[in-house]
């Protein structure tokens, strides 16, 4: 993945940009398990994790900082230098699991073998079609915003927002990856601004440094 630029906005009007940040490594990250409803903290690697996206959000002038309800995703926003004025929305949750709360997929397909989130859902939890119902509405409302705009999240709900955003049913969430402490880009193809694109996906400093 190409380093993003650390730009400079001019202004905080202009053309819609999410920044879309995954929150940093916790303890259920780490080793699998399913996290929704269960309130974290981040763990020292994902402290780290979200301070090195600070030079990348710096120079940016955001519109609105959003973040979700979880501790994970504020720490992650706090850490990352925008935890001053932002707001709210629990549209940013991550999926609710229900049931599968805490488990990880190798074990809950020891039950299901065939189980995929993006496909089936979670019993007692969110189905695909409410997800991705949220996702659709989170993008509307932020339709009617001009500028960049920072949006602090998870990893399957990440997964969620990008592939609505670019007019893809839920189920198609599963060809794209999100790691921790990562950040995304969705925007219109400037040549074309009735395209959708994804301007950037899956970026990590710590990545990148290893990388150099």
């Amino acid at each position: 993945m190409t380093e993003p630029t650390k730009p400079r906005d001019p202004a905080e009007g202009g053309p819609l940009r999410l920044y879309t940040i995954r929150h940093g490594e916790t303890e259920w990250s780490l080793s699998g398990r399913h996290t929704g409803r269960t309130d974290l903290p981040l763990t020292a690697q994902g402290e780290d994790e979200a301070r090195q996206l600070e030079p990348y959000l710096q120079g940016i002038r955001f519109s609105a900082v959003v973040t979700s309800p979880r501790r994970r995703a504020r720490e992650t926003c706090s850490l990352a230098g925008l935890g001053s004025g932002a707001a709210i929305d629990p549209d940013l949750s991550e999926w609710d699991y229900g049931d599968y709360e805490g488990q990880r997929s190798v074990d809950i397909r020891k039950a299901r073998p065939d189980w995929n989130i993006f496909r089936d859902g979670c019993p007692g939890g969110e189905s695909p079609e409410q997800i991705s119902d949220r996702a659709d509405r989170l993008i509307a409302r932020l339709r009617s915003l001009q500028g960049s705009i920072a949006l602090f999240s998870h990893g399957h709900f990440g997964l969620v927002l990008a592939a609505r955003w670019i007019g893809l049913p839920v189920v198609q969430g599963q060809h794209f990856s999100l790691s921790t402490g990562s950040l995304g880009v969705l925007s219109n193809d400037p040549r074309h601004p009735e395209v959708p694109v994804l301007a950037l996906w899956n970026f990590t400093p710590r990545r990148h440094a290893m990388q150099g």
